[in-house]
């Protein structure tokens, strides 16, 4: 029951920030893609740090999930949101965030509302094979879209000098941010690999004939 409620929320949440963005770009077209994180920020900061609790779901077993890729694709998301994004204000209306924030809505309202019926022992082909398959190609296109929001980024960070340290003597030692953010776009690279062969797994382990079959019965 708790799953099912924690499903429900995230559903409700990204579904308004998904039907947000479409009505918005519909209504006022590309003019509203500048203030798209003034509208929906909000909403989207308390659905991300919400997602943390799939963590614990693992950690204490009552998902069933894989650690580490989950892991792995909430921190590059709170990363990209809390850090780059939300402390730059001249990177909030750029259409990569718009892109970006659209992929994750998009595949977070499937990825709910099949877990939502999942928990209740529901299992639709056709959506089962949407929450499976959907992410393989749309992933990547986050990814690419989580890199560029960084790389327009880099420019704001080295000027104003947001997160960089510079420690006084007799220490003479510096943090300069932007270098991190350049190892972390490799970083976010070699973990794509990684999640998208966790992804193809997953889509054969739940596509399987016999699994389609078991559902089915």
């Amino acid at each position: 029951t708790y799953l099912f409620v924690y499903d429900l929320m995230q559903f409700c949440g990204h579904s308004w920030i998904f039907t947000n963005m479409i009505i918005r770009f519909m209504s006022f077209g590309k003019d509203s893609l500048a203030d798209t994180f003034y509208s929906i920020g909000l909403v989207m900061r308390l659905c991300q740090l919400l997602s943390v609790l799939e963590i614990l779901h693992i950690l204490i077993g009552i998902d069933k999930s894989r650690l580490f890729p989950r892991f792995l694709q909430i921190t590059e998301r709170i990363i990209v949101l809390f850090v780059v994004i939300n402390s730059q204000e001249e990177v909030q209306g750029k259409y990569a965030v718009c892109v970006l924030f659209f992929l994750w809505n998009l595949l977070d309202v499937v990825r709910y509302t099949y877990n939502m019926l999942a928990r209740t022992g529901i299992y639709y082909l056709p959506l089962t094979w949407l929450n499976f398959s959907l992410c393989i190609p749309l992933y990547p296109l986050s990814v690419l879209a989580k890199a560029f929001a960084i790389w327009v980024s880099l420019p704001y960070f080295e000027s104003l000098g947001t997160y960089s340290i510079k420690l006084p003597f007799p220490f003479a030692f510096s943090i300069y941010f932007p270098y991190i953010l350049k190892i972390y776009l490799l970083v976010l690279f070699i973990g794509m690999c990684f999640i998208i062969q966790n992804l193809f797994s997953e889509r054969k382990a739940h596509l399987g004939t016999g699994n389609i079959k078991k559902k089915r019965s």
